[in-house]
């Protein structure tokens, strides 16, 4: 029988799981304006796996309170063609573009439905540069659950326009995916709610973690050697930590992957941090891969922390890279990858070198290409 809790990542308090508790009541109060966010808390699981486990059981929220949308158990990728053009006969892509609504976020949406049902909490709140806005509106209405999307109007087309079919309430807003936070923190203190904000909701981390657990239960019980993660807030990258640790603590898996952060250079706050120690005032972003487009990290600090507890790494790819990287992709495997996620390829194919032929890596690929198809064009030379 597993056990569940919060635990603070910065002081180590914990509380009971409760939907009124989204940060350390002690750490959140130092927040410091412009910096991520201070006392996320993780879930902490105690017990032993079942010798037949599944993935739902790791999970703090039963499997009956799940909205009945596939979500999660997508494919692994034996690319033939790359793995002969890059001598990596053991790399494989990881494509959670097959989820429903298009993207990994949905495996956060999910986990946040599934809370929200059991809760009896009816209105979902987010802001979203796209993905997991669109995710956690789709997700909401297979759940029956009334969401409202903060939008930042420069998200592309195809995000603004999944999320008005799936029946949201969207709001544009004039400004950045912060702004757009702000606002949706203002109106959850006003008109109450559960918030979806990324790394603000204990289960966006959690649910995320069902990609690492996935990727180890394909590999036949194994832990590959890379994983390539696009980073953007960090919360992807906390996640894949997060699963592998969780293994690691149930005695299932020995060790955790040597986990790489790409990130946009034009969006790069992780990257700077675990080079310069901390971070520092936020630098306005300028990239074309939205999904990682972010000035302030909401779980910078979770993320940071992880990649240097267990000596991941993190390294800065350009707009050009990503562009010629979402092409290299889709011709070479067969799999459409939109910016953000054709990110983690270039981050592969900029660290190739250093990584022994012999290693299983795998690549992980956030986001379908049909979600941003302005910057594909670019690509393919379309005006």
């Amino acid at each position: 029988m597993m056990r569940f809790s919060y635990r603070c990542s910065l002081c180590g308090r914990e509380y009971p799981i409760s939907p009124e508790r989204l940060l350390c009541e002690d750490c959140s109060r130092r927040q410091e304006p412009g910096r991520p966010l201070s006392g996320i808390l993780e879930v902490v699981l105690q017990g032993s796996a079942p010798g037949d486990w599944e993935i739902a059981d790791l999970l703090p929220v039963e499997r009956e309170w799940f909205p009945p949308i596939p979500v999660g158990n997508t494919p692994l990728w034996e690319p033939e063609r790359l793995r002969r053009a890059t001598g990596f006969p053991r790399l494989y892509l990881k494509d959670d573009s097959c989820n429903p609504t298009g993207s990994l976020k949905d495996r956060a949406s999910a986990l946040v439905a599934a809370f929200a049902r059991r809760e009896g909490i009816e209105r979902i709140v987010v802001a979203s540069t796209g993905n997991a806005g669109s995710s956690m509106c789709g997700v909401g209405a297979a759940a029956g659950l009334s969401v409202r999307l903060y939008l930042p109007a420069g998200a592309p087309a195809g995000k603004l326009v999944q999320s008005l079919q799936y029946g949201a309430d969207v709001v544009r807003v004039d400004g950045t995916y912060d702004e757009a936070s702000a606002q949706a923190m203002e109106y959850l203190r006003t008109h109450g709610g559960l918030s979806r904000n990324t790394g603000h909701n204990p289960m966006t981390i959690e649910g995320k973690k069902t990609v690492a657990l996935e990727i180890f239960r394909q590999l036949g019980s194994g832990v590959p050697d890379y994983v390539f993660v696009p980073t953007g807030d960090g919360v992807i990258l906390s996640g894949v930590y997060k699963g592998f640790e969780d293994l690691v603590s149930l005695g299932v898996a020995d060790r955790t992957p040597a986990v790489v952060a790409v990130q946009a250079e034009g969006s790069q706050a992780i990257t700077r941090a675990l080079e310069s120690g901390g971070f520092t005032d936020p630098v306005s972003s300028q990239t074309l891969a939205d999904s990682i487009s972010v000035d302030v990290p909401a779980a910078g600090y979770f993320a940071v922390e992880r990649l240097r507890r267990h000596g991941g790494r993190a390294l800065t790819v350009s707009d050009e890279a990503i562009l010629s990287a979402q092409t290299e992709l889709a011709s070479g495997s067969g799999l459409f990858a939109e910016p953000a996620a054709a990110a983690a390829w270039a981050g592969f194919r900029a660290m190739e070198a250093e990584i022994p032929r012999d290693a299983a890596v795998v690549v992980l690929v956030t986001g379908n290409g049909l979600k941003d198809v302005k910057s594909a064009k670019k690509g393919v030379g379309i005006r």
